[in-house]
C-alpha cells in the first residue's frame, strides 16, 4: 500500500466535489465537514465524471451529473439507477492539517 498526498485540508470546501489526478488515476475527492471520501472518477454506469456531479453531504452521497446514478460516498456503492456496479473508493487518512490517499 502507498499513500500520496492530495494537498492541505483547507484546500477542499464540505460539501463540494474536486477532481484530482494522481499518476493514471483520476479521483473525486468529497469533503463533508472534517470527513474526507475519495472514488475512481468516472461513473459506472456511463464513463463519465463524478466529480461534475452533485453531492448531498446528509446522506454522504454523490450524484452523476448525466444520467442521475447516485453513489454512497462511504463505499462506492450505487444507490439508483441507471448504475448497477459500485465505483473504487479508496482510503483517506487526514496527518498534519494534510489529506492522503492510500492506494492499494
Amino acid at each position: 500500500m502507498s499513500a500520496q498526498d492530495v494537498g492541505a485540508v483547507d484546500e477542499y470546501v464540505s460539501g463540494e466535489a474536486r477532481q484530482v489526478r494522481i499518476g493514471p488515476r483520476t479521483l473525486v475527492i468529497v469533503r463533508i465537514e472534517d470527513d474526507f471520501y475519495v472514488l475512481d472518477d468516472r461513473c459506472s454506469h456511463e464513463d463519465y465524471s463524478l466529480a461534475q456531479g452533485e453531492v448531498d453531504a446528509t446522506d454522504a452521497t454523490i450524484e452523476c451529473a448525466r444520467h442521475g446514478a447516485i453513489f454512497d460516498l462511504k463505499d462506492g456503492t450505487p444507490q439508483s439507477f441507471p448504475a448497477t456496479r459500485p465505483v473504487a473508493r479508496y482510503d483517506v487518512v487526514v496527518r498534519d492539517g494534510r489529506v492522503e490517499v492510500t492506494f492499494p
